[in-house]
């Protein structure tokens, strides 16, 4: 009895994320020690050979090639049933601890990621509305409010790009298209633990010196700092590039190949839409990311030359590599993001998405215009482009598609049923916030205006709006709407309201005197705040203790709905995508029978549209309970 307990213990740790870890740390030590001893004195290259070594061994403790090799040797697929054992079946919460291929636990595992990230990003901001709200540069060092600086906005930016295609493109989109998974499940899986195994990468440069160079990360001043931290931000963006671009080959992949009968792309759910383009554009856009950070770490562990002048090198090739990704980057998350809130908008206005078609070519026009606005962020870089006029008109050009997001979502909510929830409350916040952000970027769009505006807290301030107070509030609204399948508890909707307000009202006094700061001449990146700049900067960081406090409303709510939240229903807010079709907790494989899709899920008050076996029906105005 006691060997068959150690034998299923064992078999319960290896693989695991336990013995992934111990692996990979035994793997970076080796690592670490051999190129130290061969190559002495150039401790790049050792920071490098330990992150190496950290992440293959740990997947191989993690067990992410046991398929592999099985197949390699053993000659044979595997059967159904081992696959059903590598999707966690019967293996409780333990499941979330282990190579698991099961999609719903992948999109549960990226949003408890998403959702620290986002906590430690918002305490990283604090500190920086800390360090701003007096001057004299009292709390922290210049140096290490850069760090803190770099380190708050690379987290925010991985979290964001991440924060709807990996939870909710994970758990919801394969039931929204009929599938029983994702095309490629080991995939899936490798994807979430590449990202999970940089968060210690990226952390440790906390212990090497930091990053002073802001989330930019530009050469050559890249390639000169000589803290070893840089190396340690060049690996952790090295990864997470690599692992979103296996992330969006998977959901393309699904969305093309697995979509359930009659589930054509003329009656696809809008939010399957923004999540494909989204993942298409960041597969295009990323690899030149990804290119660039592999040539800073390359000056500098094999001091090649490809960003300083003196040997050759082009400063203007870093930022063009850097923007052909930052721009568009914006939209990869903006996609997504704008359509989980028309999805939203037609469940709580009970009525269809007006102009599916419109929305969906305005989504389709911003995926492929926002390839073309890189430029405009090399309006003050001295390259004297010839193309600064076609940028500025491409940059203007994106607001007709933008506009029109608004004009949908306005008409669907136009004489419509609302149903003020929390979900719906963060889209409304969504659109005021988006508003805002969009009228702001014009003046940073044209080139006179930028010159004067460029590198202030204004451009801090209308990021902010755009990234911040729109899409990571069209997070929360879907965050809010799915919580309830994805968990199968309710949330509290008093302190969803109360988040939403705290947020809003915090979010908006903390960024509207950022503005008016960057109107008068304050510059970003300086720790030592002005005194023409001091109230400014106070009122910011007085409201920026909202936004503080709604995180751990938000903490407080998830924590308690999780330990004694009342149990949700399998359509708990009446929707009829087929992901509210399926039994709450969600079967292993989704669907008993797969099934027929004869109309758009958005036929509000009109007779239900039939789903082969299942029939999704129009619920009340109003049920019982909100999460």
């Amino acid at each position: 009895m006691t060997e068959t307990r150690r034998t299923n213990l064992i078999q319960t740790l290896f693989p695991s994320v336990l013995s992934g870890v111990v692996l990979g740390v035994i793997g970076a030590i080796i690592a670490g020690v051999i190129v130290a001893h061969f190559v002495p004195g150039n401790s790049d290259a050792t920071v490098v050979a330990v992150y190496t070594g950290w992440v293959i061994f740990f997947f191989i403790g993690i067990g992410a090639f046991n398929g592999v090799w099985k197949w390699g040797f053993g000659r044979r697929e595997a059967t159904h049933a081992e696959e059903l054992e590598l999707a966690g079946k019967d293996q409780g919460l333990w499941r979330y601890f282990r190579y698991t291929t099961d999609h719903k636990v992948v999109g549960m595992q990226y949003l408890v990621t998403v959702l620290v990230f986002f906590f430690l990003g918002s305490m990283g901001a604090f500190m920086i509305r800390l360090e701003q709200s007096v001057p004299g540069a009292i709390f922290f060092t210049p140096s290490t409010y850069n760090t803190i600086v770099g380190m708050h906005g690379i987290l925010m930016i991985a979290a964001t790009i991440i924060m709807i295609s990996g939870p909710f493109g994970n758990f919801v989109l394969p039931i929204m298209i009929g599938a029983r998974d994702m095309a490629f499940p080991r995939l899936n899986a490798l994807s979430y633990w590449l990202l999970f195994s940089i968060i210690p990468v990226f952390f440790s440069t906390l212990a090497l010196g930091g990053f002073p160079t802001g989330w930019t990360g530009y050469a050559p001043l890249s390639v000169q700092e000589l803290t070893p931290g840089m190396d340690a931000y060049c690996f952790t963006l090295i990864i997470f590039a690599i692992s979103t671009t296996v992330a969006a080959m998977n959901i393309v992949t699904t969305v093309m190949v697995m979509r359930t009968k009659g589930m054509t792309w003329g009656r696809l759910p809008v939010f399957v839409w923004g999540v494909v383009l989204s993942v298409i554009l960041g597969l295009t856009a990323f690899p030149s990311f990804l290119m660039s950070q592999v040539m800073v770490l390359m000056d500098r562990v094999f001091e090649t030359s490809f960003f300083i002048a003196a040997f050759g090198g082009n400063n203007w090739l870093y930022e063009h590599l850097f923007w052909f990704m930052g721009h568009p980057e914006v939209y990869v998350i903006a996609l997504p993001s704008m359509a989980a809130a028309a999805e939203i908008t037609a469940v709580f206005a009970r009525k269809p998405i007006f102009g599916y078609r419109m929305l969906v070519g305005s989504l389709v026009s911003i995926c492929i215009l926002s390839v073309l606005v890189w430029g405009h962020h090399l309006y003050t870089s001295g390259s004297e482009s010839a193309l600064d006029g076609p940028y500025m008109l491409d940059t203007e050009l994106i607001s007709i598609p933008t506009g029109l997001f608004f004009l949908v979502l306005v008409g669907t909510l136009w004489r419509g049923r609302i149903w003020i929830t929390v979900p719906l409350l963060f889209v409304i916040g969504m659109l005021v916030n988006f508003v805002i952000g969009g009228i702001t970027g014009i003046y940073l769009a044209d080139l006179p205006t930028d010159e004067i505006l460029h590198g202030g807290m204004f451009v801090t301030a209308h990021f902010h709006f755009t990234l911040v107070g729109s899409m990571v509030f069209g997070f929360f609204a879907a965050f809010y709407y799915w919580f309830p399948k994805m968990v199968g508890r309710r949330l509290n909707p008093v302190l969803g309201k109360l988040h939403f307000w705290l947020f809003e009202i915090g979010f908006v006094g903390t960024f509207t005197a950022l503005f008016y700061a960057g109107l008068q001449g304050e510059p970003r990146w300086s720790a030592n705040v002005a005194p023409p700049f001091v109230t400014a900067n106070l009122i910011a960081s007085l409201f920026a203790i909202l936004i503080a406090v709604s995180v751990f409303v938000l903490v407080y709510n998830v924590v308690t709905a999780v330990v004694r939240g009342e149990p949700a229903e399998a359509n708990e807010w009446g929707a009829k995508t087929l992901e509210w079709a399926v039994p709450t907790p969600v079967p292993l494989e989704n669907f008993k029978d797969l099934p027929e899709i004869k109309a758009l899920p958005y036929d509000y008050g009109a007779t239900p549209a039939k789903t082969g076996s299942d029939s999704v029906v129009d619920a009340p105005l109003q049920p019982q309970a909100e999460s």
